[in-house]
């Protein structure tokens, strides 16, 4: 499993030819699909092998095949396939992925198909996968939410109380942040940064800037609370308190950093936490637990669900496997053997989400689960691998005075717009 977020080129996706269905997908759950998911067979063999088995028990008639690709390299897969029209029938798909499918006409309309499946699910989950349209009346749902995930800040409260800071007190706004960055980069003489990241897109939608129009189409992440928030970063960045390798194309990113105990802290999940009690002893010790920062009142969620293929000749099938691996009793089955959370309804109300077992990942497991249930995945559908690239060195530039804040994401925003209309 891998929590990195891949983004699926709509270049050279070739659409099935035929439309959406119009009507709800109804039919016999027999005969065979495929069931395609990433990266998750090394780890979760036995689970899947399982579901699937009983899956079939119930419907004597039915057959899943089940397909796992690697994390590397499954956006490039997913773009062969869907050219080649041989796209399996159940696919594992986070937002960013579905939607050049989506575009293309190669995903069905869920809305539509299953109209009874969005109460089963969170409001906020199903929201994720709504895909955006200038017409409202075409902003319609492209798969079943499975897992989701969120998650605290990590700090390091020996590098807090040497540089005198109170571990006690880890900053809960972006003011209390820069204020807090400075006094420990000053007393460090610069040897300490507080951060080791600058500014992604999901950080702007955490400090409210509206990071598209209603319709999705344009960006609008450069007004005026946009560039407040690049300008806290500059500050930072003056005063060495945001780690200079940040701004490097080759950066290896802040969670190495942090685990390596050069930054105070990050942002991170309990599957972090146990990576830092395995790997880094010591940090673990010393770990602190606060809520992520954000101004609107609604921490990030990162989302992973299952779509249906439009040109799956087995429809009924498909669509009734996936929404028994994302029902509310597999859900919580999945959640309890991996460190992710349930989509469903109600899910997050059970007792392993809500009462604390005495231990750091149990905390931090509670915590996460109250986050989600207004938590929201601020990652616009149409941002690019390429786009992000281009936030990060228009920012760079910024942070080094090569020009200014707003001139940063005013370009950004220019070539953004650009590729999301190459055509005009």
């Amino acid at each position: 499993m891998t929590a990195t977020v891949l983004t699926l080129s709509a270049c050279g996706l070739s659409g099935s030819g035929e439309q959406q269905q119009a009507q709800p997908v109804t039919g016999e759950v027999k005969g065979q699909v495929s069931f395609q998911t990433w990266n998750l067979k090394s780890k979760f063999g036995d689970y899947f092998t399982g579901l699937i088995a009983e899956f079939e028990k119930q419907h004597p008639g039915a057959k899943v095949e089940w397909l796992d690709q690697p994390a590397d390299g499954y956006a490039d897969k997913l773009s062969a396939d869907a050219s080649a029209g041989t796209l399996p029938d159940i696919l594992n798909l986070s937002p960013d992925l579905a939607y050049p499918l989506y575009q293309k006409k190669l995903l069905l309309d869920l809305d539509t198909a299953a109209p009874d499946a969005k109460k089963d699910y969170l409001p906020n989950a199903w929201q994720g996968y709504v895909m955006p349209s200038p017409d409202p009346a075409q902003r319609r749902n492209a798969a079943f939410p499975w897992y989701l995930n969120t998650g605290p800040n990590f700090y390091n409260k020996q590098l807090f109380s040497q540089n005198g800071l109170d571990p006690a007190k880890p900053p809960k706004t972006y003011d209390e942040l820069k204020e807090q960055a400075l006094r420990l980069a000053g007393a460090s003489g610069g040897k300490v940064a507080m951060l080791g990241q600058t500014p992604g897109i999901e950080d702007f939608g955490l400090f409210g800037v509206p990071l598209m129009d209603e319709g999705g189409t344009r960006f609008t992440f450069n007004d005026a609370k946009g560039v407040q928030l690049v300008e806290l970063y500059k500050a930072m960045y003056d005063a060495k308190a945001l780690l200079p390798e940040a701004l490097s194309a080759t950066y290896t990113g802040s969670g190495a950093k942090f685990l390596a105990q050069q930054i105070a802290l990050s942002s991170g999940s309990a599957y972090d936490l146990q990576k830092f009690r395995t790997d880094a002893p010591g940090l673990y010790n010393n770990i602190g637990i606060t809520e992520p920062m954000t101004n609107t009142g609604k921490a990030n969620m990162y989302l992973q669900g299952l779509s249906i293929a439009a040109q799956s000749k087995n429809k009924p099938t498909a669509i009734a496997f996936a929404r028994f691996v994302t029902n509310a009793k597999n859900q919580l089955g999945f959640a309890k053997i991996v460190t992710v959370f349930p989509s469903t309804t109600g899910t997050l109300d059970d007792p392993f989400f809500t009462s604390e077992d005495g231990t750091d990942v149990g905390r931090v497991r509670v915590a996460a689960a109250k986050q989600l249930a207004n938590a929201v995945n601020y990652t616009p559908v149409q941002l690019s691998d390429q786009m992000k690239t281009i936030l990060r060195n228009e920012i760079a530039n910024a942070m080094l005075g090569k020009q200014s804040a707003k001139q940063a994401l005013d370009n950004a925003v220019a070539q953004c717009d650009k590729l999301l209309r190459p055509n005009g």
